[in-house]
């Protein structure tokens, strides 16, 4: 094998869907306000105390500019449509022109936790309904978790490598790692990095609930009239996460590519650390959730009290919470209670493989901006005090060194340190 090249890899661009907006620009205008979007769920038909969700708004295939009904009809896993969509929000944000020189040095890694778990869905009630024949052709690419990826470069002609970094809801980070290595090493030049689940269907909903990881609510809880309060990330009755849809993809390049084809940088990918727990399933341990943070600070050349935010992965339920501040105050130790931390959860719930990838892009955006996003339905908890969690209000602020964590069921974790370009 060819020595790397060691080269630094930038973000250019991005793009996202999520309970807040379809695009990118939706979301960010929706969450510089301080706005949540949940609500009771429209997707399906549920009897569960767990019926609050995030949901796409307006998300439509027909408004898409590239699908047919035919289309429509045969990717039926919704995950591939929408990362198709996403994928050229990111790509025409970047200003990336996919041609001939460029395509076959383009990749694109899309994760998902889930994959097309709606098409399955699908094609079981045709069987069991309508009998085998019924069964569309199309199932089992709508289940490949490659496929997401596969069409997108259909629709935007990239040809280079198309894979998923199946990390569970750390996906997109683990996306961006293997991306940023493989531009750094030479590879590839540019890499489209994300996740994406669309995982609102009735069995996804209750196999949570039973497993006691999304918010129950009812009569008492301040969600049961307004479920926009329903996903509160360290807050003193928080009581799980708010499941959600949702993609983010990321756009990755090579520094000498920026130049070449005169393109914006807008962030660096400074660092990455990733490990595995070896521990539970869904219990996280603090061990090595510490070394992976550390990891990512040691890899960006840096300490930690360079660090100048933390992008929680903060998905409001006890256990969770609790672990990661104090895995925050043992990674920052003095400096932990200077150091701004906030949970986008808070305002578009948990979109498991999505969900990475989209607080990556709103950290980023952040960072050139000038703007913190808030931990929305704050209410403080005793027991996490000594940490700023950006309560409420999203705060006017500059800093340009983010960390982004992502942790997953399986006890995979990855954390990604971000620059910011001024």
């Amino acid at each position: 094998m060819k020595a790397p090249k060691n080269r630094r890899v930038y973000v250019i661009g991005y793009g996202a869907a999520t309970p807040l907006g379809a695009t990118f620009r939706k979301s960010w205008a929706r969450a510089v306000k301080g706005e949540t979007g949940f609500r009771k769920v429209t997707r399906c038909t549920v009897n569960s105390p767990c019926d609050v969700v995030g949901e796409i708004p307006d998300w439509d295939p027909r408004t898409l500019d590239f699908a047919d009904e035919k289309e429509i009809y045969n990717w039926n896993a919704d995950f591939v449509l929408l990362t198709m969509a996403v994928c050229q929000e990111a790509i025409r944000h970047a200003g990336l022109e996919i041609n001939a020189e460029t395509g076959p040095r383009t990749a694109c890694l899309i994760g998902s936790a889930l994959n097309g778990s709606d098409a399955y869905r699908k094609a079981m009630e045709n069987y069991l309904n309508r009998g085998p024949l019924k069964v569309s052709p199309y199932l089992l690419p709508n289940l490949c978790a490659n496929l997401p990826s596969g069409k997108a470069g259909m629709l935007l002609g990239f040809t280079g490598p198309v894979f998923a970094p199946e990390g569970a809801c750390a996906s997109g980070n683990h996306a961006m790692g293997i991306g940023a290595r493989m531009i750094r090493d030479g590879d590839v030049d540019f890499v489209l990095a994300g996740g994406v689940d669309t995982c609102v269907i009735p069995e996804i909903i209750h196999g949570f609930e039973n497993m006691n990881a999304t918010i129950k609510i009812k009569h008492g809880d301040r969600a049961f009239d307004d479920p926009g309060k329903a996903s509160r990330p360290f807050s003193i009755d928080r009581r799980g996460f708010v499941l959600s849809e949702g993609a983010g993809v990321i756009v990755l390049a090579a520094e000498d590519m920026i130049t070449a084809h005169g393109l914006e940088p807008k962030a660096e990918v400074l660092g990455v650390g990733w490990n595995s727990d070896a521990h539970h399933i869904t219990r996280p341990n603090m061990e090595t959730i510490i070394l992976a943070m550390k990891m990512a600070i040691d890899d960006a050349g840096l300490v930690p009290h360079d660090i100048q935010y933390v992008n929680a992965h903060g998905t409001s339920t006890p256990k969770g919470d609790s672990t990661e501040i104090e895995c925050f105050k043992q990674v920052f130790g003095t400096h932990a209670g200077s150091i701004p931390i906030s949970s986008n959860k808070s305002q578009i719930g948990h979109t498991l493989g999505g969900a990475a990838a989209i607080e990556a892009a709103f950290a980023i955006e952040g960072m050139r901006q000038g703007i913190i996003l808030p931990t929305v339905n704050h209410v403080p908890d005793p027991a996490l005090a000594g940490v700023d969690v950006v309560p409420n209000e999203a705060r006017r602020q500059k800093h340009s060194i983010v960390l982004s964590n992502a942790f997953g069921f399986g006890g995979t974790n990855c954390c990604i340190v971000f620059r910011g370009v001024s």
